[in-house]
């Protein structure tokens, strides 16, 4: 029973591959056939000779099988051009006769191009349906992913600040009387720096909810790579305004399309999390190298560096530094992630590696012009 089903289905698609035909196909087909008859006309009439006529019609032949759908096209394209060897090219001319040697063999091979011709770019548009579709399913499957990700972050770094939060103004409440200036004024900070860190992480979530979720692209504008390098750092030190930061700006004035609002929020995770985890007293170094094609950002630090398990998924929402859980500022898991989608939004890269002493986040933006350029 299944065995005749299957045979059912297929003669059921073959059925609908030979019919199938539209509007569409037909102007096709007969905008080739005009065209090819145009083009042989021409030749005939500078030659004099009919010996590649022939050659004008199979060559139409073939671009419409390819450029239209089912056998249909083809074969009534097939029957069409042997009339039109035979009506317009043959001797006697503007009359049909079949009875001349070797027209059956003609008629025969043109339409047997045709219906293989048919057959093998029916076969490629659907195997280019079947990628297309698995291609969408990869893609959404990786979204999927990246989705249980953001929430497993966020679950974990909204959970961290929320519980200091608690257990801080809770010991204020309960031993207010018994806490010196001192101790009131490191619990208060301590509230107040989670916070931040709290509004941090909403201004993350909010930025990603600027990117479609469909299309997974941005608005892009020519932006001067310097200015959203310098915002990115002013409002980094407004929110830790210790941090000790070297902008090193390039010398050529550069602009390229982006979102420069997402590009700067990119940037100060980056930054933050440089700050936050490195371990070092020394500066952090942000930089931009201006290449051919694209340009590429750097923050590098010379702190303790990234985990050598950690640095393959560090990217996905899930990557928290060895001391994460006892880190006042807790992991990088959200920020990082989100880093990722804007930049794929950009059509960019970015990736994370270990120098010598510290460690160093890149991601590139092509220098190509704005999708509403192109």
């Amino acid at each position: 029973m299944e065995k005749d089903s299957v045979g059912q289905k297929r003669k059921s698609r073959l059925t609908d591959e030979i019919y199938k035909c539209t509007g569409k196909d037909v102007c096709i087909t007969f905008g080739i056939l005009l065209v090819a008859t145009i083009v042989a006309f021409v030749y005939y009439r500078i030659s004099a000779s009919n010996i590649n006529v022939i050659m004008f019609y199979t060559l139409a032949l073939l671009f419409i099988s390819r450029q239209t759908s089912g056998y249909l096209p083809g074969i009534a394209a097939a029957m069409i051009s042997v009339v039109c060897v035979n009506y317009l090219f043959t001797y006697p001319y503007w009359q049909i006769n079949f009875t001349l040697d070797g027209y059956p063999v003609t008629f025969i091979c043109m339409l047997v191009v045709s219906v293989i011709t048919s057959a093998s770019a029916s076969h490629m548009k659907q195997q280019s349906r079947i990628l297309a579709d698995r291609e969408k399913k990869l893609a959404e499957a990786e979204k999927e992913k990246m989705r249980a990700n953001l929430l497993r972050a966020v679950s974990h770094d909204l959970r961290t600040p929320l519980t200091g939060i608690i257990g801080a103004s809770s010991s204020y409440l309960e031993n207010e009387d018994k806490l010196d200036p001192d101790e009131k004024r490191a619990m208060v900070q301590h509230i107040g720096e989670d916070a931040n860190w709290l509004l941090n992480m909403v201004e993350n979530l909010l930025t990603v909810t600027r990117i479609r979720n469909d299309s997974a692209s941005v608005n892009k504008s020519l932006e001067p790579v310097e200015e959203v390098m310098s915002e990115a750092v002013f409002r980094l030190k407004k929110r830790i305004p210790d941090a000790r930061i070297k902008v090193l700006l390039p010398e050529e004035f550069v602009m390229i399309p982006m979102d420069a609002t997402l590009i700067e929020q990119v940037l100060v995770n980056l930054l933050e999390n440089a700050v936050f985890h490195a371990g070092s007293v020394d500066p952090i170094e942000c930089r931009a190298e201006i290449g051919k094609d694209n340009v590429t950002f750097l923050v590098t630090d010379q702190g303790v560096g990234i985990p050598e398990d950690k640095l393959k998924t560090i990217f996905d929402g899930t990557g928290q530094t060895e001391n994460s859980s006892s880190d006042g500022h807790k992991g990088m898991g959200i920020g990082l992630s989100i880093c990722k989608t804007i930049i794929t939004a950009h059509g960019g890269t970015i990736s994370a590696r270990n120098l010598g002493h510290g460690a160093q986040f890149a991601f590139t933006l092509p220098r190509g012009r704005m999708d509403n350029e192109q």
